[in-house]
């Protein structure tokens, strides 16, 4: 398997960021459902907040990785000729959806985190698996700059959830149905 991208088939850096992403941000929507909704608590829910934090500085740090490969592999496969314009339209609009809901979900929790007055009261800072804070330019925190970040972190995931599912039905449509390369490219083949 090839490193760069070509116009049949992505490189292994692009897979291995395509496939990383979508397992953590898979993980990160179940443990952000189940931490919020299932889980009472307090002492549970407060480790569980600091791993969802955790893993969303490495989706971040992914996600700039894979914006950077990207841009510097410019080269992409391109979409099977006989797909209809509106597809391929739909392929571009929700890859670039998905791009911005990898950097706006862990930034918008990074900024509910760290504006939130509660958090600055009770002397919590944002740790990254334990190992290093991350900056909290919100000192003493902002309700309403936590409040916003809320919206959008809650809003992002819902969409993503959409998107993904939307993402996952068309690749096992051009898989199972059109049998055409578009999953092989990105997984196992080519």
């Amino acid at each position: 398997m090839q490193t760069t991208n070509t116009t049949s088939s992505w490189g292994w850096p692009a897979r291995l960021l395509h496939w990383s992403i979508a397992a953590i941000i898979l993980f990160q929507l179940g443990l952000g459902l189940y931490m919020t909704d299932f889980v009472s608590d307090v002492s549970e829910q407060f480790s569980l907040f600091q791993l969802h934090k955790s893993w969303g500085f490495v989706v971040f740090c992914l996600a700039v990785a894979r914006v950077a490969w990207r841009l510097l592999n410019r080269r992409s496969p391109a979409l099977p000729a006989a797909m209809p314009r509106w597809q391929k339209a739909a392929s571009h609009a929700s890859h670039g959806l998905l791009y911005l809901l990898i950097l706006i979900m862990p930034l918008s929790g990074w900024v509910m985190s760290a504006a939130s007055p509660t958090q600055d009261f009770l002397g919590i800072e944002n740790r990254v698996f334990d190992l290093f804070a991350m900056p909290d330019p919100w000192v003493p925190g902002v309700a309403a700059i936590a409040d916003a970040a809320e919206v959008v972190h809650a809003w992002s995931a819902w969409v993503m959830l959409a998107v993904l599912a939307v993402h996952v039905a068309a690749a096992l449509k051009h898989h199972l149905v059109d049998r055409d390369d578009i999953l092989a490219r990105m997984s196992w083949g080519r």
